[in-house]
């Protein structure tokens, strides 16, 4: 008796979908795209009389380093080259091109102008009078922000509380817990502008529309990645402060 032959597939019948690929957040690609930002505030913010808020780095460094702005310099530098090769060597950066490149970075501009606007519009009245600064402190202090905040707020609060939320539970379930996570992120954020000398005088308005930017960036750290994130904070505050 003849083996019976495997029953071909029926292409009209369909297989069940593949599950939905989880949402990116930080890939290998993200330290090449972002480190022009890490870099140009590091080498920019010791020529500064103030740091971002949740820098915890430069100060540091400088105390390791006896305060010395040169060994300082030299061992940012050399981190940059140290960050080249281990990228080279263990090609984190995937697939990243050129057209990669420019297209992540118009997308960021993209939402930062956006963003920008809004700000203008609706809330310059709300965010009071800014100190002006000079054009190098404004693009240096912009750098460390949509540096440093965005690893504070959207990498360690909201990312660490979306992961656990993703462990314990699935779902419908998951997703709430999750935008109520992106909520206390994003006040977080809004209210760390009020703390110290240098915070806002606390005004309602301006508070929930910081919330609010907060909320569109945790989307897009997300839904688009941290280079995204970080991009976006950082055009958006060259935009509202030069």
């Amino acid at each position: 008796m003849p083996a019976a032959s495997p029953i071909p597939a029926d292409p009209l019948v369909s297989r069940a979908p593949p599950p939905a690929p989880e949402a990116r957040r930080f890939e290998g690609a993200d330290l090449l795209l972002t480190a022009p930002v890490f870099f140009l505030y590091h080498l920019g913010v010791v020529f500064l009389s103030v740091r971002n808020g949740c820098d915890p780095v430069t100060d540091l460094l400088l105390s390791v380093l006896d305060r010395s702005l040169a060994a300082y310099l030299g061992l940012t530098l050399g981190l940059g080259l140290v960050l080249a090769l281990g990228v080279r060597l263990f090609r984190l950066g995937g697939t990243l091109n050129g057209r990669r490149v420019a297209l992540r970075l118009g997308e960021a501009t993209l939402y930062a102008v956006v963003m920008a606007v809004a700000a203008r519009a609706v809330a310059a009245p709300l965010l009071g009078p800014r100190e002006k600064l000079g054009p190098f402190a404004a693009v240096v202090s912009s750098m460390g922000a949509g540096f440093y905040e965005e690893v504070a707020f959207r990498v360690i609060l909201f990312g660490l509380g979306a992961y656990l939320i993703g462990r314990w539970t699935k779902g419908v379930r998951r997703v709430l817990l999750e935008v109520g996570w992106a909520l206390v992120a994003a006040f977080g954020f809004s209210a760390v502008h009020y703390v110290g000398s240098l915070g806002d005088s606390f005004a309602l308005g301006s508070f929930v529309f910081r919330v609010v930017c907060g909320l569109v960036l945790t989307a897009i750290y997300r839904f688009r990645g941290f280079a995204a994130a970080v991009w976006t904070h950082a055009i958006y505050d060259v935009g509202v402060m030069v």
